[in-house]
């Protein structure tokens, strides 16, 4: 097991290690396994990115973000502006069904509203905007569409999640309530606890996914 400093250096020497985060911006603290992330960012993007890098690291148990987001004068944009190309990269994106998707911006924040019927395309709707100049945050409030969902949901969910993860998936408890999922265990990473959930979304019928599991200590 890591220790927390060892912990603190790993992430630290990844961060720096990607071209695309400006590591030296930031702040970098770990107490019992959970990462606590600080600092001030140029982009949107840039904040989820290093969410994504840290979440990857060994030894991480959970991670509290509390970074912000300050664009760099060259990257400001009217809501306006911001909405256009908002409307603009889902039309270029095919997975995304854009006439049933609502945007809203004010002041840099996207609001997304609508009805969609998978969670890939809900995700595929925020991931488009991340990287849209002068967005500031994301608050992703699409729905899923009611959908039938099959009796062996548990039984494919957890499959699923064996394909990524073997050992890990038969610690992993998988239980159906309607168009729920409850998932319940221990892994020995939180990138393995995000592809159990990953794997719960993508079941046929499922519009909520609570994760419960738990990472090693």
């Amino acid at each position: 097991m890591k220790t927390d400093a060892q912990l603190k250096k790993d992430v630290t020497a990844e961060l720096q290690w990607d071209p695309s985060i400006h590591a030296d911006q930031v702040g970098v603290a770990v107490k019992d396994g959970v990462v606590s992330l600080t600092g001030h960012l140029e982009t949107y993007l840039e904040k989820f990115t290093i969410e994504k890098v840290v979440a990857r690291v060994q030894g991480v148990k959970a991670i509290a973000v509390e970074m912000d987001v300050r664009l760099d004068p060259g990257h400001k944009r009217g809501d306006t502006d911001i909405a256009s190309a908002i409307e603009s990269a889902f039309a270029w994106c095919s997975h995304i069904p854009a006439d049933r998707i609502q945007v809203k911006v004010e002041k840099g924040l996207v609001q997304l509203t609508g009805e969609v019927d998978w969670e890939y395309q809900r995700r595929g709707a925020e991931n488009a905007v991340r990287p849209v100049i002068g967005v500031i945050g994301v608050s992703n409030k699409i729905t899923l569409k009611a959908a039938t969902t099959p009796a062996n949901v548990s039984d494919r969910i957890r499959e699923a999640f064996a394909r990524h993860a073997a050992r890990e998936a038969k610690g992993v408890e998988v239980l159906v309530g309607g168009a729920t999922v409850t998932l319940r265990g221990m892994v020995d990473s939180f990138a393995e606890r995000v592809a159990a959930s990953t794997a719960a979304w993508s079941a046929p019928g499922i519009n909520k996914v609570v994760n419960e599991i738990r990472v090693h200590a």
